[in-house]
């Protein structure tokens, strides 16, 4: 007998463009998950001729989807593709790109040192990246330090803390507001449908819930 399918989504960004992907995908979250005063987490699915009523939605912050999803707690997910990159599991697998949740992970530094850098050979570098961000930096023969934070990370070069920034930019105003300018681009991102290794090998669920999210988006694409 089967055990109930967990499917894994992110607060914030990412989820207000998904959520039409996944009701035309027949994942749809109980009235529970749309009421603003809920606390709940996890939510029941409405049912469905694959997995019958033994769906459930968990919200999650981003990072930690990736994480349920690779350790199989979760069979599946959506994220963007910037924390596909940086844990780097090899249990998740990453097959569907839902071509929502546009933006870029990119260096930014303030705006009047451009001009005046020099080659540099060690940097300390601000991120909530450090795996991305280290990577980046060893491709170009720069040994970077990582301070890792969790937000507010414009703060850092006007603070001392680093000389620069690693993070997801999208219209570049907070930057611009905060007197950063974008340097280069690592990434360019995606939100995509991540699923655990062994459960799409195992359960056929999962492999016809991954059809079911590449038929959307061929669809969506079709009509664009």
């Amino acid at each position: 007998m089967h055990r109930p399918l967990t499917f894994a989504i992110p607060k914030g960004r990412i989820l207000d463009e998904a959520l039409p992907l996944m009701a035309q995908a027949g994942v749809v979250p109980d009235a529970e998950f749309h009421d603003k005063g809920s606390r709940a987490l996890s939510f029941a699915c409405a049912a469905d001729p694959i997995w019958g009523d033994d769906m459930r939605l968990i919200r999650v912050r981003a990072f930690d989807v990736a994480t349920f999803v690779a350790h199989g707690a979760a069979q599946a997910g959506i994220v963007g593709s910037d924390v596909v990159e940086e844990f780097a599991y090899s249990d998740l697998y990453a097959p569907v790109d839902l071509d929502i949740g546009h933006c870029r992970l990119s260096v930014a530094e303030p705006a009047g040192e451009l001009a005046d850098r020099g080659a540099a050979s060690h940097l300390r570098v601000a991120s909530k990246y450090p795996n991305v961000t280290r990577r980046h930096y060893e491709r170009l023969g720069i040994q970077a330090e990582v301070v890792k934070l969790n937000g507010a990370m414009e703060l850092a070069p006007g603070l001392g803390l680093a000389s620069r920034i690693v993070d997801l930019v999208s219209t570049g105003r907070t930057l611009k507001d905060n007197g950063l300018v974008e340097s280069s681009v690592i990434l360019q991102v995606s939100a995509r449908l991540i699923v655990n290794r062994a459960a799409l090998k195992t359960d056929e669920r999962v492999g016809q819930l991954v059809e079911r999210f590449r038929a959307v988006v061929a669809e969506q694409r079709g009509t664009a």
